[in-house]
């Protein structure tokens, strides 16, 4: 059975055809449309090319923002206009199969569930290391979405009183320090400093700026200020795990987005800070760690296999 999957993120829309094994049949990508009316004329126009040559049964559609519970409405989008949404009713109105709207770290943490680093285990907590933090929860086989449909939302768990002011409104959320762009203004501020700072320092004055890929370079020849920058990090997410493993015990975390293709470099400290952090550590089971392993077309594989096909058969 085919299935289109489509990932609206932020600069690129991703779609692809995607088969009951999780692989890619066919995949396309466009530009995104700033304009709410074109968003949503791009998703339709991807959906009904790739569904022109192939026999697809439902479209599943992922996008960043609360999806409420019946998975037909975007409640709230933080970098799209859209407040109370009716995407399902808007895209169904233009595509002929059903459609399925899922939240985007939810579709990619089902992914790497079912055919990814958590294939194996029957509870996972998935967490995405992009501009922010998101999250995914799979308990007893089943993706966890709470009594509204927006659970998970991990990266947006206060991890500092008081802390810094987070996109959501809020202030201390995890993702303000445990997110790719956390890495980068630790990785300013040693620069600012000086003494182990002087590589990233020197990068920011050839570049003009410090982004990841060059962090992530530094780290991996072993400087210094780099290692330090990933450090902190890394220990914010694992402190995190540590009480995300007193909540839910998942057998496995699976950390994916730009951040994680440091690989153990990111890893080790991470445990370092989860073992530390962890109720009851040395007595109970803990949790293993691996890196995600589907990239960034996780997020439209998981659409595509979350899509209904038959919305009556599962009512």
């Amino acid at each position: 059975m085919l299935k289109v999957g489509i990932d609206i993120g932020g600069t690129k829309i991703a779609g692809g055809v995607v088969d009951a094994a999780g692989r890619i049949v066919e995949k396309l990508r466009v530009d995104t449309p700033v304009d709410t009316g074109a968003l949503a004329d791009a998703v339709i126009d991807m959906a009904r090319h790739l569904g022109a040559s192939h026999d697809v049964s439902a479209v599943g559609v992922a996008a960043a923002g609360f999806v409420d519970r019946d998975r037909a409405s975007v409640i709230h989008a933080p970098n799209i206009a859209w407040r109370n949404e009716p995407l399902k009713a808007i895209l169904e109105a233009r595509i002929d199969v059903p459609v399925t709207i899922e939240n985007d770290a939810n579709a990619a943490g089902w992914a790497e569930f079912r055919f990814g680093a958590g294939r194996d285990v029957d509870n996972m907590v998935m967490l995405t290391m992009g501009t922010g933090v998101g999250g995914a929860v799979v308990l007893d086989g089943a993706l966890f979405r709470g009594g509204h449909g927006i659970a998970a939302e991990l990266g947006h768990t206060r991890f500092t009183r008081d802390g810094l002011l987070c996109g959501c409104g809020q202030h201390g959320c995890l993702e303000q320090y445990a997110s790719g762009r956390a890495l980068q203004r630790e990785a300013n501020a040693i620069a600012d400093a000086g003494g182990i700072g002087a590589a990233l320092a020197e990068v920011r004055a050839d570049k003009g700026t410090l982004g990841g890929p060059a962090i992530s370079r530094l780290v991996l020849t072993g400087d210094a200020g780099a290692v330090e920058a990933l450090r902190r990090v890394a220990t914010a997410l694992g402190e995190a795990c540590g009480g995300f493993q007193a909540v839910l015990d998942p057998e496995l975390f699976v950390i994916g987005g730009g951040v994680a293709q440091l690989g153990d470099e990111l890893l080790a400290p991470v445990r370092i800070a989860y073992e530390t952090s962890l109720p009851g550590y040395g007595d109970r089971p803990v949790a293993a760690f691996a890196i995600a392993e589907l990239g960034n077309d996780a997020g439209l594989i998981g659409a595509a296999d979350l899509a209904i096909a038959d919305p009556i058969a599962s009512a």
